[in-house]
């Protein structure tokens, strides 16, 4: 059940007339050596763990290693329920966990890299967002996290999710294609929808520089989650009604590749450039590691 790129996994689906979701469950089983049952087992703990990191922090908020971060999740919480936010019930959950869960991350809690441990908020943040929105159960959510990870692999294979290598497009960018793909999966679109919301998560974050304030997977990587999540949203969305993408999800994933490997050094995680090379960057970086030298 091997697939090498996009084009090879729609042709699988149309084969067995199994969504993505499925295809991946065998996948993994098959590469793996065990059965499906402790595929799904080994999922429903990373869906636990995505869940108490998604949650935790609107109850106990907590500062980063760093001090750049924490307590930012409860505030967005407390806009929600204050019935002023502008961006409605789905967007502001999807924010709010998303950056939930970065603040777990940098301040040393457990979480799942999806892909990586700087976007580790972008698919939680959608999943459970959808879920309390449309009353999905664990099971839906799993066969979200499946495709994700479908998504995931195919970019891990032909592209990267490396920051140092390719730029937050390759992190939060491949985060939000795996979020969108999987929110499309979870409210019954197709496959090729999914890989349709995949393929616009990418294009619309193409060239997104990795610039960590300090050094730090805190700024400005936890709001950059919460773009991650929306742009997922407004993809998924899209690919529900009908649109379509004009560039191929294999093609995108190629040029998300070549753009990310153009980016020069000071803007692939060096921490020399970007939101990282402002001077009030430099000074909270001074102040952090305790250097006073110019």
């Amino acid at each position: 059940m091997e697939f090498n790129n996009g084009a090879e996994l729609l042709e699988l689906c149309q084969e067995t007339g199994f969504p993505i979701s499925q295809i991946m469950k065998k996948r993994e089983a098959e590469f793996s050596k065990i059965s499906e049952a402790e595929v799904e087992k080994k999922m429903r703990t990373a869906l636990e763990i995505m869940r108490n990191s998604a949650k935790e922090p609107l109850k106990n908020p907590q500062k980063s290693m760093g001090g750049l971060i924490g307590g930012e999740a409860k505030l967005l919480e407390n806009h929600r329920l204050s019935g002023k936010s502008i961006c409605g019930t789905v967007l502001s959950k999807a924010m709010t966990y998303a950056m939930a869960v970065l603040e777990v991350n940098a301040s040393m809690g457990v979480i799942v890299a999806a892909p990586t441990a700087g976007s580790s908020g972008v698919v939680p943040g959608v999943l459970f967002a959808l879920q309390e929105e449309f009353d999905l159960s664990d099971e839906e959510l799993l066969n979200g996290l499946y495709t994700a990870g479908a998504v995931g692999y195919l970019l891990m294979r032909n592209a990267s999710v490396s920051g140092a290598e390719a730029g937050c497009q390759a992190e939060v960018g491949a985060a939000s294609a795996m979020a969108a793909a999987a929110a499309v999966e979870m409210m019954g679109g197709s496959p090729k929808m999914c890989l349709w919301a995949a393929t616009g998560a990418l294009s619309n974050l193409l060239g997104l520089v990795c610039d960590p304030i300090a050094g730090l997977v805190e700024a400005p990587c936890q709001n950059r989650n919460s773009i991650g999540a929306s742009n997922a949203l407004i993809c998924a969305e899209q690919a529900l009604a009908g649109i379509h993408q004009i560039i191929p999800f294999d093609e995108m994933a190629e040029a998300m590749y070549h753009v990310g490997r153009c980016l020069p050094f000071e803007l692939r995680e060096s921490a020399l450039g970007g939101c990282a090379g402002t001077t009030s960057a430099c000074e909270k970086s001074c102040k952090i590691f305790g250097n006073t030298e110019e």
